[in-house]
């Protein structure tokens, strides 16, 4: 009874002021994680950074303080954390290394959160797709298409190729183009035109709408139109110009022409007097069949015949 006593005791004289101060060397990492934690999330939440990117920080500064606290408390004990922490770099290197993909789509969110080349509402073109975000994840981001169709396209893929950010400034420019027929007076057209874009209370007057004479075409003479408007206006006075101008040239005589060549029949004479030639041939000589009837003679048997006769 008295060795067990001795051997507690020596126990605790060995390891108890370790154990004590690992506890508390353990406590006060708890604790600056959590500090830590709490101090980058009102950093970025001053700097007024995306959600997604606050909530990542602040879990990464969460588990690297804590992390730390571990590899101390373990050092308390005279256990070597070199060794330690070079297995834990190779097994990252591994883990990374067959993770590769997945962690280049991971990167490419973090930078896409921190630039914000676009966000959630907008509307983008990119990576061979097109829609509005949902979602911008630190993997994915989420687009809805025109007709409500979920796409998610992997960050690395989407920040790789070129971003078009369609809802990016207020104000969006339309491009119309419209073929006049090439008798039609373009003076008038031209009035016509911007006589359909002011009754358009939609359209902005500054920048000034374009009207001009872009293309003289095979079959007609192209006139583009170019009027501003806001971005949440583009589709529907898109559609409702292309109809409106359509029924103002009906109404005003000026022709939309529709594609039409011009074939011009030029007489060959030798190919003529070829076929000429051709029709003045006489027929071959038939001879009688064994079977009855009549059959044409050959190329040979008419030479020979002519032979004989001579």
């Amino acid at each position: 009874m008295t060795d067990m006593a001795d051997q507690i005791l020596v126990f605790l004289t060995t390891y108890g002021i370790k154990i004590v101060g690992a506890i508390i060397i353990l406590l006060f990492g708890r604790l600056g994680a959590g500090v830590g934690r709490k101090f980058v999330r009102s950093m970025l939440e001053k700097s007024k950074a995306d959600p997604a990117i606050i909530s990542f920080s602040e879990n990464v500064t969460y588990f690297l303080i804590l992390t730390f606290a571990v590899l101390a408390a373990l050092a308390k004990f005279g256990i070597q954390t070199a060794s330690f922490i070079a297995v834990l770099g190779a097994a990252g290197f591994a883990i990374g290394f067959a993770l590769q993909g997945s962690l280049a789509n991971f990167a490419a969110g973090v930078l896409i959160l921190v630039l914000r080349p676009f966000k959630i509402g907008d509307y983008i073109m990119g990576a061979g797709e097109a829609g509005t975000v949902k979602e911008i994840a630190l993997f994915t981001t989420v687009l809805a298409t025109p007709d409500n169709v979920k796409i998610m396209v992997p960050n690395g893929k989407l920040f790789g190729d070129t971003i078009k950010n369609v809802s990016a400034f207020d104000t969006r420019r339309i491009d119309l183009v419209i073929g006049i027929g090439y008798g039609s007076d373009i003076q008038k057209a031209h009035d016509v035109i911007r006589e359909v874009i002011r009754k358009d209370d939609r359209v902005l007057r500054d920048p000034t709408a374009q009207v001009a004479v872009s293309e003289l075409a095979d079959s007609s003479v192209n006139l583009v139109i170019r009027p501003w408007v806001r971005k949440e206006d583009y589709w529907d006075v898109r559609f409702d110009l292309t109809r409106k101008l359509k029924e103002a040239f009906d109404a005003n005589g000026i022709e939309i022409p529709f594609p039409q060549r011009v074939v011009h029949a030029i007489p060959n004479s030798s190919l003529d007097s070829h076929h000429a030639e051709k029709a003045r041939e006489p027929e071959p000589p038939l001879r009688p069949s064994i079977a009855g009837g009549e059959t044409l003679l050959s190329p040979h048997e008419i030479s020979v015949k002519k032979g004989v006769g001579l």
